[in-house]
């Protein structure tokens, strides 16, 4: 199956003759093209919906998709005076509880070495529960832990036989299983807690792109995405994917493929892909707030002291989130960004430290730098009709669902209908006026995937010409 395609067939039969009946309760509509890149004419924001659309809302109930900053700890060094006031600041920003704001002590420098990272993991260890998934890692230094990166080694633990490449070469690293799942919770469903650097050159800069990221959360914005073909063959790997991506996602976000190795002059990004050792002419460009965008080249993951364009640097420029690995990965894909994988999980309402993990199948040597909890294309829009109340989200990824219905809001729940829903964009369910009765939308779980050592199908090709 194609880490971006639609789920196999399905079909269930009506629970009962009377619930076929019924079937018109809730329409929903599978909107893409114009419907995905714009919201309905009356629609507006969650946060600032009318009294009787809050009521409306509270009808009905969604799968939940994304984490939320109860599910996030903020890890703060106090030896560095930059990571304590940005790690303050994001963690107010965001109101991560206090017992959520971890200190630690370590040297602010590019590569930490062992003593220092068992020594901060052990109190970690102790800190965190189980309930958080997720953390904030508020310093741009230091970007390595020894052969792997910063943010893969806090996330699956230090080692060194799985994840790193420098003594064999070119060479694959173990692949993580939360590549393209649907898991909301990965310290529960996998033992891993993504891990992203709260990276910046200044505390000002750090603040802005905090503030990006609180800014684009459920704003739905209305930019493009950019893949960018360039002449670099040996970092131009990714271009060979586009053509699927653009069928895939094109109908649910524009999507445009430029032939050059520089974007210049754009104000509308929020996807950008590129395969280049310098970035040109990216301070020409407007990103959106939450835009993510990244290159493929051997070191755009050392945040400082090498002479490639950084994931530092596109942070910089405007975007909330980027990605390179910091030791050399060779031209495998796996060790990149999957363009559809990560703009998929990204419009279907996730955070960007769930977009972007979930993107790079073999994450050891990757540095995930943004604002973790950005959550641009998350929310719902109401407006009101003379149907009834339509509800628009982007939250319902491909997949199986049971539409049901009951008098109370704590059930029984009776099933009206099932559902399968492909594709990626914007869905509008319909809440039928009069009808006073609580809706909710639940997922079916897929059937046990079949054990196997085989990568997934999308899994990217063997290369082994140094990037």
């Amino acid at each position: 199956m194609s880490a971006i395609g639609s789920p196999a067939p399905w079909s269930v039969a009506s629970p009962r003759a009377a619930f076929g009946r019924a079937l018109a309760v809730i329409v929903l509509a599978l909107c893409a093209g114009a419907c995905a890149q714009s919201p309905p004419p009356q629609a507006s924001p969650a946060p600032g919906v009318s009294t009787q659309d809050a009521a409306e809302l509270s009808r009905l109930s969604l799968p939940h998709v994304g984490l939320r900053a109860r599910d996030l700890a903020v890890v703060i060094n106090d030896d560095d005076p930059m990571s304590v006031e940005i790690g303050r600041y994001y963690a107010a920003r965001r109101g991560i509880a206090s017992d959520r704001v971890i200190h630690v002590r370590f040297p602010a420098r590019p590569v930490m070495n062992f003593g220092d990272f068992m020594r901060v993991k052990e109190v970690l260890d102790a800190r965190l529960g189980p309930e958080v998934q997720a953390l904030a890692l508020a310093w741009t230094q230091p970007f390595r832990v020894e052969c792997m990166s910063a943010t893969a080694a806090f996330a699956l633990g230090f080692d060194p036989a799985s994840y790193c490449a420098e003594a064999e070469g070119c060479v694959r690293t173990k692949p993580t299983p939360y590549f393209n799942s649907t898991s909301n919770a990965p310290f529960t469903d996998y033992r891993i807690r993504p891990a992203m650097l709260l990276a910046a050159t200044s505390v000002e800069s750090g603040k802005r792109l905090i503030d990006r990221g609180l800014r684009s959360d459920e704003s739905w914005p209305e930019g493009k995405a950019y893949l960018m073909n360039t002449s670099d063959k040996g970092r131009n790997v990714r271009a060979e994917t586009y053509e699927r991506v653009k069928s895939v996602l094109g109908p649910a976000y524009p999507i445009e493929q430029v032939d050059a190795d520089a974007l210049e002059g754009k104000t509308d990004i929020m996807f950008e892909f590129t395969g280049v050792a310098q970035v040109g002419k990216m301070r020409s460009n407007r990103f959106l707030d939450g835009a993510m965008a990244d290159h493929l080249t051997s070191w755009g993951g050392g945040l400082i002291g090498y002479d490639q364009t950084t994931a530092l640097d596109w942070l910089s420029a405007g975007a909330t989130g980027s990605y390179g690995t910091s030791t050399e990965p060779c031209s495998f894909r796996a060790k990149f960004p999957d363009v559809g994988v990560a703009m998929a999980h990204y419009l279907m309402g996730e955070t960007l430290i769930e977009a972007y993990w979930k993107s790079v199948l073999m994450p050891g040597q990757g540095v995930f730098v943004g604002d973790p909890l950005a959550r641009p294309f998350g929310g719902v829009r109401v407006s009101q009709t003379a149907a009834g109340t339509v509800i628009s989200t982007r939250a319902l990824p491909p997949g199986n669902y049971f539409f049901e219905a009951a008098r109370s809001s704590v059930g029984p729940f009776q099933v009206i209908r099932g559902v399968r829903v492909t594709g990626f964009g914007v869905r509008q369910l319909t809440l039928p006026a009069g009808d006073t009765r609580y809706f909710r939308v639940r997922g079916v779980p897929p059937p046990p995937a079949p054990a196997s050592g085989a990568a997934p199908a999308s899994a990217p090709v063997e290369a082994t010409a140094p990037s």
